[in-house]
């Protein structure tokens, strides 16, 4: 049953998400957190270890909460059901890629979804922000304080185009630094 339902649910995520996986994680955490797969916590952590792994993060976070709800086929339910979606749709427009390029309704459809794909992704920052700035409630303390320093320092070096495994690396690193030295 659990199967399933990790199918469904990652079927549903895949198919109704436009944008890619930051586009995802509004609907990913909604659905993870209303089943009582994961905490919230740990499915944060968990999009700091997708974000930092290779291959695309919808894969990876779908992989993961497969794998820890359902084990081995867990994985590969909530896997296969979060890209068949895309494959699916991907094969279409391959088809039908010259009617579908020249069609206004197509036009119009693509002009309404590139700013609702920025809103999701904002919605995700916004939401996820909250919960690793503020983790404590809105308290000003020394998790807040090292968690907006790393997202500072990591935000000049990005707009500098610094190599994202640089950015990674580094993060890591002040991380485990500031949980030893200030016992985080």
């Amino acid at each position: 049953m659990i199967y399933l339902e990790l199918f469904w649910t990652f079927f549903k995520i895949g198919l109704f998400t436009f944008g890619g996986g930051y586009a995802m994680l509004p609907l990913i955490r909604e659905e993870v957190t209303a089943h009582e797969w994961m905490s919230t916590s740990d499915l944060i952590n968990f999009i700091a270890v997708s974000e930092s792994t290779p291959g695309p993060f919808a894969v990876n976070i779908s992989t993961y909460v497969g794998m820890t709800v359902g084990g081995l086929g867990g994985a590969a339910c909530a896997t296969f059901a979060v890209v068949l979606p895309s494959f699916l749709v991907i094969l279409l427009v391959a088809v039908f890629y010259d009617r579908f390029r020249r069609s206004r309704l197509m036009e119009g459809a693509m002009t309404g979804l590139r700013p609702t794909v920025v809103g999701l992704i904002a919605a995700a920052f916004l939401s996820i922000g909250k919960d690793v700035f503020f983790s404590n409630g809105f308290l000003v303390d020394a998790s807040f304080l090292v968690s907006a320093g790393i997202f500072a320092v990591m935000a000049v070096l990005a707009f500098r185009k610094k190599h994202p495994i640089l950015l990674i690396l580094l993060s890591a690193g002040i991380g485990v630094a500031a949980g030893y030295g200030l016992g985080l």
